[in-house]
């Protein structure tokens, strides 16, 4: 049982009076039509009351029909007008925890706001809904970056009109490798939970519509990028294609999909640093790579707890499942291996003292994610997930400042 604020937002006549308390029911509403919004709080805190009647209500998990757990203060009239305009007063029982509330109300995106209900889908299967980054640097952008200011000249800054392009035309190719995921991955998804809302999962689009959508997503960046890019970057576009459209195939065939999902977001520190020099300093761009694929096993294996439990039951293999209660360890020697690559990769580079002063922020947040994640909650893993974009962050304006002493 969970708690939950019930608000109502406009003017309703109950044909009857409330029952009292002691009745534990929720007043006959039927003859009018009324809208209820749960919004799940964190244990302990409390809406104040103001001028208007509050009420207090505990939700049900068998019933999506709420007690009253409070009285209702209304007129002594039988026929009661009343206007809630104000947060009702709810005190959070502290012994129930807010994350397994049952009722969730979904959160209200740009998508839902400003696109026309047809592309709606559309854009959910690109996740334009949820990016995971900052603004349009996702984190499968981040090792295109990383490259791309590591190629800058001793003492200057990096190319800032090829940080803004790839920026923007890396995102086309994030969207694709979400689209890619789900067209393959729609039988799997439509059997978890956290995925079953997914637009080809619940038939919203037909895996035709998504391959006509992963097209264009591919022709968009190729788009882009291309005309800004040399003959040996351009090449390597085909194997970081092939890496994304394979990837789901691989957690029916191997326990490790996690290592071969970094194998293509890292991608990135080759084609970056190729679209700058024309060429690969494989001493330089390979530890890069190397560094990007350990970060990657890091946060996808806190990210694919979510769904453990049901994987097993569905027979899905990946690295969470293989690992289990062991994860937090090798997710440790993945962040050592991570950082200890990134500053072989700075070495080789010659670059300035500020790269490896930062190394140890960047050791630091990830050490963070790995000792503090409780493995078994899903809104957590969620959230170390999430963190990564600080991850790419300081990476970045390391490289920078490095490059600037240099």
């Amino acid at each position: 049982m969970s708690s939950a604020l019930i608000s109502c937002s406009a003017l309703y006549r109950f044909s009857k009076p409330f029952l009292p308390s002691s009745s534990r029911v929720f007043p006959d509403v039927n003859r009018k039509s009324i809208s209820l919004s749960f919004h799940p709080l964190k244990p302990g805190k409390c809406f104040s009351r103001k001028k208007f009647n509050s009420i207090t209500c505990i939700a049900n998990h068998s019933s999506s029909i709420p007690f009253v757990d409070e009285k209702i203060s209304t007129s002594s009239s039988p026929n009661v007008i009343e206007e809630i305009s104000s947060s009702p007063s709810l005190i959070v029982n502290e012994n129930i925890s807010s994350s397994t509330s049952p009722i969730v109300e979904e959160k209200i995106s740009w998508v839902d706001k400003y696109l026309p209900e047809p592309a709606r889908p559309y854009a959910r299967l690109a996740r334009l809904d949820m990016p995971v980054g900052i603004g349009l640097v996702s984190l499968l952008t981040w090792p295109f970056l990383w490259s791309i200011a590591l190629a800058a000249p001793q003492g200057h800054f990096p190319d800032f009109n090829m940080l803004n392009l790839f920026a923007l035309g890396v995102y086309p190719f994030r969207a694709a490798t979400m689209t890619i995921n789900d067209i393959l991955d729609y039988d799997i998804d439509k059997k978890i939970s956290r995925t079953k809302s997914r637009p080809i999962a619940n038939g919203d689009i037909t895996p035709f519509q998504g391959f006509c959508l992963l097209a264009l997503e591919i022709l968009l960046g190729v788009g882009i990028l291309f005309p800004f890019m040399n003959n040996y970057s351009r090449l390597l576009v085909i194997p970081f294609l092939f890496l994304m459209c394979t990837y789901p195939l691989m957690k029916r065939i191997t326990y490790w999909p996690q290592a071969y999902l970094g194998l293509n977001l890292s991608w990135g520190a080759l084609i970056g640093w190729a679209a700058m020099k024309g060429s690969c300093d494989w001493k330089i761009v390979l530890p890069l790579y190397i560094g990007g694929v350990f970060w990657t096993l890091v946060y996808e294996t806190i990210y694919g707890h979510q769904d453990k439990l049901e994987d097993i039951k569905m027979g899905v293999k990946s690295v969470p499942v293989l690992l289990g209660d062991s994860s937090r360890n090798w997710m440790a020697g993945f962040g050592v291996a991570c950082i200890a690559s990134l500053a072989l990769c700075g070495y080789n580079a010659q670059i300035g003292w500020p790269y490896f002063v930062s190394l140890a922020a960047a050791l630091g947040q990830l050490a963070w994610q790995v000792f503090a994640v409780d493995l078994s909650s899903p809104a957590d893993c969620k959230a170390k997930f999430h963190s990564n974009k600080w991850f790419g962050v300081i990476m970045f304006w390391a490289i920078v400042a490095g490059r600037l002493f240099s």
